[in-house]
C-alpha cells in the first residue's frame, strides 16, 4: 500500500509550481486586471472567459461552473488523477523528492496508474528513437528522406522505429520494471499465445502527446508490403489515450496558436511535420478519427475565441476530404473563430506540396481564403442539376437545414443569400425565409431548455428548499460586503486592523457572514501569513462556503483607480454605516413597540440610539478615522 506523502512536501510542491504556468499548458490566459488572469474554462463550454487564475493566491475559480481550487486541484480535475498521482507528477516537474510517511520512498511501487503508463510511453519513445539508427530501420529512414525529412526533422518530432520482432519492446520495458499488466493496459503490448507481444512491429513511429506535453500514445506507419495491417495503426483506447481528445502536434503548436490566434488542421503526421518545417507552426492533426467536438474544445481554449481567431482546414481534394469538410462545417458553430478551408492545387496534401513546390507554397496554402461554409455549400449544390427547378429544389432541401444550424442570425442570413446565389434563385429572400422557418422548427424540436445552472447559496444556513427569490450576491445591496471580503482575502493589509473588529452580523448575506466567520476562525486578516487563504479554506464548514472563498480570493477588485487605502476605507465605512443604520432602525421599532410600558428598557434604548446617531455622524464626516 502506498505511503502517505509528507504534508510539508505537499506544501513545497504547491508553492514550487506556479498555478498560472500549469494552467497555461492547457489554455490561453490573458490579463484580467488586479493581478489576475482569465481564460475559457476547460471544464465546461463557454463563449466568453469566466475562468480566473490568481497567481498570487495560487488559486483558480470559474464563475460559470464554480470549479475552483489550487494547482493540485486543477491538475487532478483536468487530467483525472488521484491526489497522490498529481503531487508526484508536479513534484517530478519541480525536481522535488517526496517523502512517504508509511513504508518509505519506493517510487516504482507507489506511483499511480496514469503516471506509470505515461512513463512507459516515455521509455518506449526513447527505445523507438534509438532503433531508428539500426540497420533494420533503413526502410524507415528512406521513407522519411523521400518525403523531405532529414535526421534533424525526425529528432525534432521524436520519430522512431519499432523493430519487426515479436517482443523487442516488451522485453525492454520489462527490464525497466514495468509489469505485463501495465504493458497491456498501456496499449504498447498485446496478448500473444505465450504472453505479451509488441503491438507495433516493423513500423515508423510518431509519439502522440497531450496538451501538457506528455506522451500518451503512438501513430505507426506501415513500411513493408508483407505487413497485412492497416496503413496507419494507432494506440487503442487506454486510460490515458482517447483518440477523440488528442491532437497530434498540439504540444509544439499550442504557444503559437495562442499567440497568433490561428490553427491549421491537417490530416496526417507527415503533413504536420511539413507545415512546421515550412514555418506554419500552428499545424495540428487528428489521430485516426474525424475532427470533432472534443478537438474543438481544445482549440477554443487556446484561441480564446477573439474576433481575429482563424481555423484553417487543409483537407485533401478527394471525396474523403470533401466529406471531412462537410462534417467540419456541421461543427463550425462550436467555434467563435472564423473557419476556412484550403485545398492545394491538384489535391496535394501539405507534405506532397512541400516536396513539389517548397516551403513557400505550404505557407501560402495555410492563408485563409475560402470560408468553410462557402466550400461546404458548393460541395452540396454541385451534385444537383441546377438548370432544372427540381434540381434547385432538391439542392435547397439538402442545404437549407445545414444553414439553419448557424446560430448567429446575421451570419445565417448572409449565408442564406449566398446559397440563393449558388442555386441560381433570383428571389434570395425566399431562401432566407425558408432557412429561417427551418431554424425555428429546429429550435422548437429541441424541447424545453435546461434549468438554470445558477448556484444556490441557501444551503450555507438552511438545508431546506428556500422560499422566495434566490439570493443575488452580486446585487448592489450586497456588493460592498463582497468587495470588503475580497479585500480581506486578497489585500488584508489594506483593511487591517479594522476588519477583524467587524462582527459576523455586519454582513447581511448569510454566505458572506459565513466567509467572515471563516476569516475569524483562521486567525483574522491582521498580520495574515502567506498561507492565510489556505487557512481560511480549511476553516470553511462545507464545499459551498469553500467555493465562495476561492471565488472571492481570485475575483478582480472593482476599484476604478486600483485597490488602495482610500478604496479600502470606503468599503469599511460603508459596511459599518449600513450596520449602524440597521441597528438604528431596530431601536426605533423597539421604542415604538415599548411605548411607556417599560421606562428602564426605553431609557436604555434611547441611550444606545443617541450613541449610534453620534457615531453615524462621525462616520459621515471623518470616514475611516471614526472606525
Amino acid at each position: 500500500m502506498a505511503g502517505r506523502i509528507n504534508d510539508d512536501d505537499v506544501k513545497a510542491v504547491r508553492d514550487a509550481v506556479p498555478i498560472d504556468a500549469v494552467v497555461s499548458e492547457y489554455l490561453q490566459l490573458r490579463n484580467a486586471g488586479g493581478g489576475n488572469l482569465k481564460g475559457l474554462c476547460p471544464f465546461h463550454d463557454e463563449k466568453s472567459p469566466s475562468f480566473q487564475v490568481s497567481p498570487s493566491k495560487g488559486l483558480f475559480h470559474c464563475f460559470g461552473c464554480q470549479e475552483g481550487g489550487d494547482t493540485i486541484a486543477f491538475v487532478m480535475k483536468i487530467d483525472h488523477l488521484s491526489f497522490s498521482e498529481t503531487v508526484e507528477r508536479l513534484a517530478a516537474k519541480a525536481g522535488i523528492t517526496l517523502r512517504y510517511e508509511e513504508g518509505g520512498y519506493n517510487p516504482g511501487h507507489q506511483r499511480g496508474e496514469r503516471i506509470r503508463l505515461v512513463e512507459a510511453h516515455k521509455v518506449a519513445a526513447e527505445f523507438y528513437v534509438g532503433q531508428l539508427d539500426s540497420p533494420e530501420a533503413e526502410i524507415g529512414r528512406k521513407f522519411l528522406a523521400e518525403r523531405g525529412f532529414d535526421q534533424a526533422a525526425a529528432a525534432h518530432f521524436g520519430v522512431g522505429y519499432s523493430p519487426a520482432g515479436w517482443d523487442h519492446l516488451t522485453r525492454y520495458l520489462r527490464g525497466k520494471g514495468f509489469s505485463d499488466k501495465e504493458l497491456i493496459l498501456s496499449g504498447l503490448s498485446q496478448d500473444g499465445r505465450r504472453g505479451p507481444i509488441d503491438r507495433f512491429r516493423g513500423r515508423l513511429m510518431w509519439p502522440i502527446k497531450d496538451v501538457g506535453g506528455e506522451i500518451v500514445g503512438f501513430g505507426a506507419r506501415k513500411l513493408r508490403d508483407d505487413d497485412n495491417g492497416p496503413k496507419y495503426l494507432n494506440t487503442p483506447e487506454t486510460p490515458i489515450y482517447k483518440k477523440s481528445q488528442v491532437l497530434y502536434g498540439i504540444d509544439l503548436a499550442k504557444k503559437d496558436i495562442a499567440k497568433v490566434s490561428r490553427a491549421v488542421v491537417v490530416e496526417g503526421y507527415t503533413d504536420v511535420m511539413a507545415c512546421h518545417l515550412a514555418g506554419v507552426t500552428t499545424a495540428i492533426a487528428t489521430c485516426g478519427t474525424a475532427f470533432g467536438g472534443d478537438h474543438i474544445k481544445i482549440l477554443r481554449r487556446l484561441l480564446m475565441d477573439n474576433g481575429s481567431a482563424r481555423v484553417i482546414f487543409t483537407f485533401d481534394g478527394d471525396a474523403a476530404g470533401q466529406k471531412a469538410a462537410l462534417r467540419a462545417f456541421e461543427d463550425d458553430q462550436k467555434f467563435a473563430a472564423e473557419t476556412y478551408i484550403a485545398i492545394a492545387p491538384d489535391g496535394m496534401d501539405p507534405c506532397d506540396l512541400r516536396l513539389a513546390k517548397g516551403d513557400e507554397a505550404v505557407a501560402e496554402l495555410a492563408e485563409p481564403r475560402v470560408p468553410l461554409f462557402d466550400f461546404a455549400l458548393r460541395q452540396i449544390v454541385k451534385r444537383y442539376d441546377l438548370d432544372t427547378a427540381g434540381g434547385q429544389a432538391a439542392a435547397l432541401d439538402e442545404a437549407a437545414p445545414i444553414v439553419a444550424k448557424l446560430k448567429d442570425l446575421s451570419v445565417r442570413q448572409r449565408v442564406s443569400v449566398k446559397l440563393a446565389g449558388l442555386l441560381g434563385i433570383m428571389e434570395d429572400q425566399f431562401v432566407v425565409r425558408r432557412v429561417s422557418r427551418i431554424a425555428q422548427w429546429q429550435r422548437g424540436k429541441g424541447g424545453a431548455p435546461e434549468p438554470s445552472r445558477q448556484r444556490s447559496y441557501d444551503d450555507v444556513t438552511a438545508p431546506t428548499t428556500p422560499v422566495g427569490p434566490p439570493l443575488n450576491l452580486r446585487s448592489p445591496v450586497h456588493q460592498t460586503e463582497r468587495e470588503l471580503l475580497k479585500l480581506a482575502l486578497q489585500r488584508p493589509e489594506l483593511v487591517s486592523p479594522f476588519f477583524d473588529a467587524y462582527g459576523v452580523d455586519e454582513f447581511t448575506a448569510p454566505p458572506y457572514a459565513a466567509v467572515r466567520q471563516c476569516i475569524q476562525d483562521a486567525g483574522g486578516a491582521d498580520g495574515a501569513p502567506a498561507d492565510y487563504v489556505d487557512a481560511v479554506l480549511e476553516s470553511a464548514p462545507n464545499d459551498t462556503v469553500r467555493t465562495l472563498v476561492r471565488e472571492l480570493a481570485v475575483e478582480r477588485i472593482y476599484a476604478a483607480k486600483g485597490a488602495d487605502e482610500v478604496y479600502a476605507s470606503d468599503q469599511l465605512v460603508t459596511v459599518r454605516r449600513r450596520a449602524v443604520d440597521r441597528r438604528i432602525e431596530q431601536l426605533n421599532a423597539a421604542l415604538k413597540r415599548l411605548g411607556h410600558t417599560s421606562p428602564e428598557q426605553v431609557g436604555a434604548a434611547q441611550q444606545e440610539l443617541f450613541v449610534l446617531q453620534q457615531y453615524k455622524t462621525a462616520l459621515q464626516v471623518q470616514g475611516a478615522a471614526a472606525l
